[in-house]
């Protein structure tokens, strides 16, 4: 059993020694087959260095070969599209030419218009082709002319291709120079050009403002003003197209040049449609020179050309300029082309405004001042809208000079007419009459039409607006009301001192008394329930008037007929006999009687009353302070006035009525049939200056 698994284990080692020897066998066999191997590979390698030291020339040839195709095409592409971008410029030429010719055939101004839009829109497209030419031709000609040099220095081609680059360079060189100026500067684009000009300035010559005259006012009824669009809106379609199209061909001067001439003539025009010949004439002492009258209506008529101007005429110039420019260098143009536009024509209105205002300071020119500060101080915001920004400025400075100059020539004629108001008592002698001066008249005339509603909220502005220039914004001065009030009281006192100098001046006892009776009660009578006594107060006007009146009424019935009633005072008569009683009532009667022949008289010449309510008063007093004294007298003394027959006391107040109605009221001594009769009627001064009609102060006093 032992012996079996001994056999066993040696059959099997000899089977492993035998796998040995096999094993050992096929690994010599293997290692001299790799041993070839690695004679074989060492002969490769040698092959393949041989080989590629063969190959190396041919690869670096090939990729220079490359690089020399891209730096070719690199300058031959843009080349060819260059000579592509004149072949373009070639056939809008033509077109260009094909639309020219269609353009002047057409007739129909809507069609015209359309067509050259069309026009436009190709002269664009050219412009647009010349502009490339002109931007992309020198980097291509510097792209060949390096590649041509780079040939000539590396020789990297033959000489045959070198050559054909260079006559190529050279060619696209001198078409360059020498086609681009001309077809720019000298061919059919400038032609276009000059023909869009003509077209520009035809179609802004069209564009006509419409019934500007309808605008004025009419019958003193303001007609509601409105700006109107000027051209359809296919008109300014087109003026935009062609102003930037202009633009774009740096022709923007001679753009707005063009327009802002045509529209200035335009607007001109239309202006002149209203006949505003009184703005030749401009200077200070040249408008003195103009009659009242005539420089009134030529006021009147500068407000509402100005205001027209303004509202209509420059806005719808502000708008077409907006819509034709708008576009141009992001809106900057537009404002400074409107402006050239209408300073000229604000410059005409400026000049006549401030030759008004510096012209004299008579009184009645206040008013037609005012009237221009307040349309002025009304057109204000359409004016600040219509010139804002900083193109408008010099016109708006302007404006502002001109409001400035009204303020103070509308103060300094008020404070004038004071003064001279003041001043007039030592110009003149004294009259020899009781009626109420002119001045007075004026004055009152004057300050009523002032303190209308017309006028007095204007003068109330004009005085707190120049107080503000004088005191600062930051003070707080009076209210407009009160300045008003304070102007007009220093007007009423200066005229009361002139009054009261005159009667002064009087040499006769009683004409003062009735010259200041007269006066005072038409300054009141003429003031009360008017805007000019509700000013000034009604307490005032009493104080300073109607008690100043009653007190002169009063010294001149003490004067007067108190005087002629002392003759019939009876207290010396009780002291006389019989018949010396007798010879002195006879002799106060006779003086009775000739001091009332005398009055008579002076009533008829120049103790005049011509205010009606006021002779009746007096009228009524005179009757009730000699009538009663006069009877008492006759019937005392009748016994002993026989023998001579006098007037009776019916009789006596119908002379008293017939001297204060202003008849002859001359006492006849008859017998006793006879009657006491009135003579012919004398006329009592009643004017009352007409305001509006009246000349300046210096000329009426």
């Amino acid at each position: 059993m032992a012996l079996n698994e001994e056999d066993t284990k040696l059959t099997q080692l000899e089977f492993a020694c035998s796998d040995l020897k096999t094993l050992l066998q096929t690994s010599s066999k293997m290692e001299e087959s790799l041993g070839k191997m690695d004679k074989k590979f060492d002969l490769l390698d040698e092959t393949l260095s041989t080989a590629s030291r063969r190959v190396s020339p041919l690869q670096s040839l090939a990729m220079a070969t490359k690089a020399l195709d891209t730096r070719i095409n690199r300058a031959v592409t843009p080349a060819l599209a260059l000579l592509e971008s004149f072949k373009v410029t070639d056939s809008l030429q033509l077109k260009l030419l094909e639309l020219s010719s269609i353009l002047s055939a057409e007739t129909t101004p809507k069609k015209r218009l359309k067509k050259l839009l069309n026009y436009v829109d190709c002269v664009n497209q050219l412009n647009s082709a010349i502009n490339s030419i002109s931007q992309e031709g020198e980097p291509v000609i510097q792209k060949l002319q390096e590649v041509v040099e780079f040939f000539s220095r590396t020789k990297a081609t033959d000489q045959d291709r070198t050559h054909r680059l260079r006559e190529t360079l050279f060619t696209l060189k001198a078409l360059y120079e020498n086609e681009v100026d001309a077809i720019k500067f000298d061919g059919l684009l400038d032609e276009a050009l000059l023909n869009l000009q003509d077209e520009y300035e035809s179609i802004l010559q069209l564009l006509r403002h419409q019934n500007i005259g309808d605008q004025v006012q009419v019958d003193d009824k303001e007609a509601e003003i409105v700006a109107s669009d000027l051209g359809t809106e296919l008109e300014v379609e087109v003026l935009r197209r062609i102003s930037e199209t202009l633009a774009a061909n740096e022709c923007l001067d001679i753009c707005i040049d063009i327009y802002a001439k045509v529209r200035y003539r335009r607007a001109a025009k239309a202006l002149m449609r209203l006949n505003p010949d009184y703005l030749r004439t401009y200077k200070p002492e040249e408008i003195n020179a103009i009659e009242r009258e005539t420089l009134e209506t030529a006021i009147s008529l500068w407000i509402q050309h100005l205001e027209l101007a303004v509202k209509t005429v420059l806005v719808s110039e502000k708008k077409l300029c907006n819509q034709v420019l708008g576009n141009i260098m992001d809106g900057v143009v537009w404002p400074q082309c409107f402006v050239k536009i209408a300073d000229k024509i604000m410059a005409v209105f400026f000049r006549f405004g401030e030759g008004v205002a510096r012209g004299s300071k008579e009184p009645h020119k206040l008013f037609k001042l005012l009237d221009m500060f307040d349309s002025l101080e009304k057109l204000k915001p359409e004016f600040s809208d219509t010139f804002e920004g900083e193109a408008g400025a010099d016109i708006c400075a302007r404006f502002r000079k001109l409001t400035k100059l009204l303020v103070h020539g509308s103060s300094k004629v008020f404070w004038e007419f004071g003064l001279q108001i003041e001043g007039n008592s030592d110009a003149y002698p004294p009259s020899q009459y009781s009626s109420v001066p002119k001045l007075v008249r004026y004055a009152i005339n004057y300050l009523k039409y002032l303190t209308t509603d017309t006028y007095r909220a204007r003068m109330a502005m004009v005085l707190w607006t120049e107080q503000m220039w004088k005191v600062g914004i930051l003070s707080k001065p009076e209210t407009d009301e009160n300045l008003l009030q304070e102007a007009i009281t220093n007007v009423m006192d200066a005229l009361h001192r002139n009054i009261e100098t005159k009667r002064l001046s009087y040499r006769d006892k009683i004409l003062p008394h009735v010259f200041a009776m007269n006066t005072y009660w038409y300054i009141y009578m003429r003031t009360r329930n008017t805007e000019l006594g509700k000013l000034l107060g009604d307490q005032y006007m009493k104080n300073k008037y109607k008690v100043v009146a009653e007190e002169s009424a009063y010294m001149y019935q003490k004067q007067s007929w108190g005087q002629l009633v002392k003759l019939l005072d009876k207290e010396d008569l009780k002291r006389q006999s019989k018949e010396g009683l007798g010879i002195l009532a006879r002799a106060k009667m006779e003086a009775f009687l000739k001091g009332f022949d005398e009055i008579s008289q002076r009533h008829r010449g120049s103790y005049r009353i011509p205010d009606m309510d006021l002779r009746e008063q007096i009228k009524e007093s005179t009757i009730k302070l000699v009538v009663p004294v006069y009877t008492e007298f006759l019937n005392t003394l009748s016994a002993v006035l026989r023998g001579k027959l006098y007037v009776n006391p019916d009789q006596l107040q119908e002379l008293l009525g017939q001297i204060f109605d202003g008849s002859d009221a001359k006492l006849k001594r008859r017998d006793s049939k006879d009657q006491m009769v009135g003579g012919n009627s004398v006329s009592v001064e009643g004017e009352i200056m007409d305001f509006h009609r009246s000349r300046s102060i210096s000329s009426n006093v």
